[in-house]
């Protein structure tokens, strides 16, 4: 699903990214951590196009990626959360994940005008997709709260809502459980695994808590200053002395 082959990114003389290679299989939840400074965001930012890459080469579903800027890396089905979920915050949590939908039908003055039933039964999928989601999210009874009155967590939840409005086929999760309260952070897993399970989609999490990762991941890379210095299952990471030396270092 992704393949990133001897990523590099620089800043000035800061080497971000050392000849970074990993893979994202279809189908999978894999994570990707490392103590801070370590390269992880930055990486997230050159794959989604938010960065321009110094080297290397990146591929989504076999073809190259890397050069194209974000909004058609999206469209390709390549979509991502960040670190600070934002959302317009005078709009309802139903009315954000409207319009996050993918081709609305409605925004054509032609197909608006002409092509009304058309239009209905579009913006009728998109609505029984919404409610579907948030309910499997539990935000359904905060549909008409306005998205400013979310809780850090809640705008984790409808960050990942909007972004499964697009049909992705893999999405880039920026620490989805950071700053989120222990109730709030089960239900932000068990709907990443629940949408996982249903969608068949690819995750690529960045994450912090060896719990999260241990419970939801079927693999794991580290980066440390800038190069990845393991990979395995998240059982086999949590025994490598080289990541342990990382994290103890990087304390």
């Amino acid at each position: 699903m992704l393949t990133i082959k001897n990523l590099e990114k620089r800043f000035g003389s800061l080497r971000a990214l050392d000849d970074v290679s990993l893979e994202v299989e279809d189908d999978s939840i894999v994570g990707l951590i490392g103590p801070n400074g370590s390269g992880k965001t930055t990486l997230f930012n050159v794959v989604s196009g938010f960065y321009e890459k110094d080297g290397g080469e990146v591929y989504f579903k076999g073809e190259r990626i890397d050069g194209l800027p974000p909004n058609k890396i999206a469209k390709k089905g390549l979509c991502r959360t960040f670190q600070v979920s934002k959302a317009p915050e005078k709009m309802t949590v139903l009315e954000n994940m409207l319009l996050a939908a993918k081709r609305q039908l409605g925004e054509n003055p032609f197909s608006a005008l002409f092509m009304r039933p058309r239009v209905q039964k579009s913006e009728k999928a998109n609505l029984d997709m919404a409610l579907e989601l948030l309910d499997m999210l539990q935000l359904s009874q905060l549909k008409n709260d306005y998205a400013g009155d979310l809780s850090g967590g809640q705008k984790k939840l409808l960050s990942l809502g909007r972004v499964f409005m697009l049909k992705p086929d893999m999405i880039l999760l920026d620490e989805p459980t950071a700053g989120v309260n222990p109730t709030l952070r089960v239900q932000l897993m068990e709907a990443i695994r629940q949408l996982q399970k249903m969608e068949r989609k690819a995750f690529f999490i960045i994450e912090h808590s060896m719990k999260v990762i241990s419970n939801i991941c079927d693999k794991v890379y580290v980066l440390n200053f800038g190069k990845k210095i393991a990979e395995g299952t998240p059982e086999e990471i949590q025994q490598n002395e080289q990541v342990l030396e990382a994290y103890l270092s990087g304390a």
